[in-house]
């Protein structure tokens, strides 16, 4: 997924080497490990599509540095989420804690979030929206974990994705134009993403049998989930701890997964509207849309 940004991708690829290269030797092997692999470096991509979407010419060296730093960052979130979801392996190999150990994981991850605000240091606006994306999307999980198996409802759980996964697009929307234009069409993008996302889980989970998935034993909102608990029962099934009542709601899940389909068609639409009505050439905007909604059929 380069969209006809594959130069301004590699401008990202030199930084992040660069500044890997520079990182204290206790540190460097967890780096190197957690940047490696088959990354898709999507938030970049969504910086400069945003960016492409007002100017004519390359992104500034300034732009290109700030898309590095939002890499960054989603890799903390990544080391984070990663131990929460006891999950064992990130883009095909051991997760960082599960290679080095818990401790080594979590500094890691403090070690990188500075040097994300490192590398924007002379930028005052991008060091701005820096520190409230890491901000915001520490907020966002507490939240979420707060409200884990009470039965609220889908604007609940679009509250929930337009800061736990909105704010990061929306962050790079506002890195890419370095104003709020596109703010909105970030955020919509964001939910999107966190709504396919959310599909793509439950798709992936029946493909392999179930059983397995944090969100259903922890009893994560999720886009599936807040249309399920508009039945009651499915909704006593979602608050229920035992585990033999979450296999009984992954079915649930499934039947909804047709109105999730249909209200994520309307969040694409919303994106791509609030694209054309704020740019001056969208097409790399209204392609990245197309190419999130296709996330849902995942597993």
């Amino acid at each position: 997924m380069l969209l006809g940004l594959s130069a301004d991708i590699r401008r990202v690829e030199v930084v992040l080497a660069d500044w890997a290269a520079t990182a204290d030797a206790e540190m460097r092997p967890m780096i190197d490990r957690q940047l490696a692999g088959r990354a898709k470096r999507y938030r970049p991509a969504t910086v400069f599509a945003c960016y492409r979407a007002i100017a004519d010419d390359a992104p500034p060296d300034s732009i290109v540095r700030s898309a590095a730093a939002v890499e960054l960052v989603h890799n903390v979130s990544l080391i984070v989420d990663d131990i929460l979801d006891r999950s064992r392996y990130r883009r095909g190999v051991l997760a960082l804690h599960c290679r080095y150990g818990f401790l080594p994981a979590l500094m890691t991850s403090g070690y990188i979030s500075f040097g994300a605000s490192a590398l924007v240091s002379d930028d005052a606006y991008s060091v701005r929206l820096i520190a409230e994306l890491m901000q915001r999307l520490g907020a966002a999980e507490c939240v979420q974990w707060r409200v884990r198996r009470k039965p609220l409802g889908v604007e609940d759980w679009r509250a929930i994705a337009g800061e736990d996964t909105g704010s990061m697009f929306e962050i790079c929307a506002r890195l890419g134009t370095r104003d709020d234009r596109l703010r909105r069409f970030g955020r919509l993008l964001g939910i999107l993403y966190h709504g396919c996302d959310d599909l793509a889980d439950v798709r992936g989970t029946v493909a392999l049998g179930g059983g397995s998935e944090r969100d259903l034993l922890d009893g994560i909102l999720t886009l599936p989930a807040a249309l399920a608990i508009r039945d009651p029962r499915a909704a006593a099934l979602f608050a229920s701890v035992r585990p033999g009542d979450a296999e009984r709601f992954q079915e649930r899940l499934v039947a909804s997964l047709d109105d999730a389909e249909r209200y994520l068609d309307g969040l694409a639409v919303a994106a791509i509207a609030e694209a054309r009505g704020q740019s001056d050439h969208p097409d790399r905007l209204v392609e990245l849309v197309d190419y999130t909604r296709e996330l849902s059929s995942s597993e």
